[in-house]
């Protein structure tokens, strides 16, 4: 006769913590987050950010960045969530055990949370970096972080 397996809810779930889809996570969202402040903060520079600095750096530097102007966001953001979406799956950390219900329900609360705070300011977003150039788009923003969330949903078990 065997053993039944008795299932501990709290134990750690076994399994690496650093696999390589992990790392191509975690590059593919600070990628994202990186191309998004970067063509924010340096190539579409808005001189009233700027205080005390008696000229503005010159904006539109590197060129291919400046042509893409609203796509960069779409770039950056894409990055951010295709990470997020791949760090889903069980061999990453993220993918397994607690960290499903983590990742979903951070998804879930930040794109709530992205969608109230436009709704909140959309009046005048002109002061809140990303926001102001966004616009409408914010919404997609927010239901990207939704739909996230629903890739964890499915690997919870």
């Amino acid at each position: 006769m065997s053993k039944l397996k008795v299932n501990d809810p709290f134990a750690d779930p076994k399994g690496a913590l650093l696999t390589p889809r992990f790392v191509v996570a975690v590059l593919l969202m600070v990628l994202g987050i990186a191309w998004i402040v970067y063509y924010y903060a340096a190539v579409r520079v808005d001189p009233n950010l700027i205080i005390g600095v008696a000229s503005a750096p010159e904006a539109g530097s590197p060129k291919f960045m400046a042509d893409l102007e609203g796509w960069n966001y779409l770039i950056g953001f894409g990055a951010f969530f295709l990470g997020l979406a791949v760090s889903a799956h069980p061999s990453t950390p993220l993918g397994r055990g607690r960290g499903v219900v983590v990742g979903m329900l951070a998804c879930f609360i930040l794109g709530l949370l992205w969608i109230c705070t436009f709704y909140v300011i959309s009046d005048d977003p002109s002061s809140f970096w990303v926001f102001n150039d966004l616009g409408q788009k914010n919404l997609f923003v927010g239901i990207a972080f939704m739909a996230v969330g629903f890739t964890f949903a499915t690997r919870w078990e």
